[in-house]
């Protein structure tokens, strides 16, 4: 009975300390994540400590610089000099703060096994410098688990008690890059907790940010297979579309006129779309998680891991097409010119990660081709381990020399009437001119 009341008491005291914005938030990671998250809880009334290991990043923050692009510069640039928002990589700082997200990246190892070192370094940073009464959210994607398996014991280890002593849950991120119409602030929440009152005092600090709903679950394990689920469910379909291409194209079928006419049912299907390859931090990555935790259970998850390599097999199928259409006009790859249109996994983000694009211009240079890349969202990108700048405006003379122009990501600001008039051999990975320009007979889709 004693226990109720003392985990009672510490919730209802940061629950106050939540709805009147006296508590002091902490975000752990200044990336894609944590630095809209950071600028939305301060945007909300609290005072937002960022923590991050990258002075870089830290001293941008600090001065008002932003380097995301979800983030407007105006209100990042008013939030720290009014000192609602500051950054730092001193972590003993986490003491001071009342609530904590953590937001680090979850990569997967060359086996496809999850790496989880940020997140396991960062809970032992919190664990040596946290207080009584804290909540701690993590928002990485992770297996399902980690929160109760990894986390909870490490921040256990300062001898505080889980759901006592301190609140602990789970809350996927579900940043969309680039996205117009939902954002950080407007996309729903799902939050599990560690017992109740973790799930009460955590959804309690993302209603008080966020205009979209907050669904609360059972558990944080409920809440990280869902995120799982929803870009296992996305993987799954786009590899479903990327299959149909490539058999399309031995068919002599259009598969988007295919999609087109399918999305005419009004219910019972939904458009996915085919491409180069997936890219991005969640989508091709997420599903490993599972994969990799299935194995725990005695299960092979079948279907996740051909998806998987269907979406890996892509930028090969781009190779193979490039060289049949140089081949149709009389020419080899070795020793082509090829104009690369857009490095980022996504059209109008600056965001490369795990790009399709990487592995297409590796084949592209083992195969002999001279390319060049043009993105005006991405000035450098790390190939075999150099930075290789980019060509950021796109000019007649680049596709006038080119032998064959290869759209991979389809950036609204590219001129696709003047791609369409001046390049000499098209590929469109992305079934852009056709939908924006006139075609012409040097013109192949995907």
């Amino acid at each position: 009975m004693t226990t109720d009341v003392k985990v009672n008491s510490l919730a209802e005291q940061l629950i106050n300390k939540l709805e009147t914005k006296t508590a002091t938030i902490g975000v752990v990671g200044l990336g894609y994540v944590g630095l809209p998250l950071a600028v939305e809880k301060a945007k909300a009334g609290y005072n937002v400590i960022g923590f991050d290991v990258q002075e870089e990043k830290v001293a941008k923050v600090n001065k008002g610089e932003n380097y995301i692009g979800d983030v407007i510069p105006s209100d990042l640039e008013e939030l720290v000099r009014t000192g609602k928002l500051s950054a730092t990589a001193d972590y003993t700082f986490i003491q001071e703060v009342d609530a904590l997200a953590i937001c680090v990246p979850t990569p997967l190892d060359i086996y496809k096994h999850p790496n989880m070192k940020y997140v396991e370094s960062s809970a032992r940073a919190i664990a040596k410098n946290f207080t009584k009464g804290t909540l701690i959210v993590l928002e990485s994607t992770t297996y399902p688990g980690t929160t109760e398996e990894l986390i909870k014991p490490i921040l256990e280890e300062s001898g505080l008690v889980c759901g006592e002593d301190f609140f602990l849950a789970y809350s996927p991120e579900r940043v969309d890059p680039g996205n117009k119409d939902f954002n950080t602030k407007n996309t729903p929440k799902v939050v599990g907790g560690m017992t109740q009152n973790c799930t009460k005092v955590a959804a309690t600090m993302y209603r008080s940010v966020l205009e979209g709903d907050v669904h609360e679950v059972s558990s944080p394990a409920v809440a990280e297979m869902e995120k799982i689920l929803e870009n296992t469910f996305r993987n799954i379909n786009i590899a479903l579309a990327n299959e149909m291409a490539i058999l399309c194209n031995k068919m002599g079928i259009d598969v988007w006129e295919v999609i087109d006419a399918a999305a005419t049912k009004p219910y019972g299907f939904m458009p996915f779309y085919p491409g180069p390859g997936l890219g991005g931090h969640c989508i091709p990555i997420d599903p490993w998680y599972l994969t990799w935790k299935a194995r725990e259970y005695n299960y092979h998850t079948k279907l996740i891991e051909t998806a998987g390599e269907i979406n890996d097999s892509m930028p090969d199928f781009i190779l193979r097409r490039c060289i049949e259409i140089l081949n149709e006009k009389g020419k080899s790859l070795k020793g082509a010119k090829v104009l690369v249109l857009g490095i980022a996994y996504k059209k109008d983000i600056d965001d490369y990660r795990e790009s399709p694009v990487l592995p297409i211009i590796e084949l592209l240079d083992e195969a002999g081709a001279e390319w060049i890349v043009v993105d005006p969202y991405v000035k450098e990108f790390r190939f075999k381990g150099k930075l290789k700048e980019t060509v950021t405006e796109l000019g007649e003379n680049l596709l006038e020399e080119a032998d064959l122009t290869l759209i991979a990501t389809n950036h609204s600001n590219f001129n696709y009437e003047m791609i369409a008039d001046f390049a000499n051999v098209i590929f469109d990975t992305r079934n852009v001119i056709e939908k924006n320009q006139k075609v012409q007979k040097n013109y192949f889709k995907l």
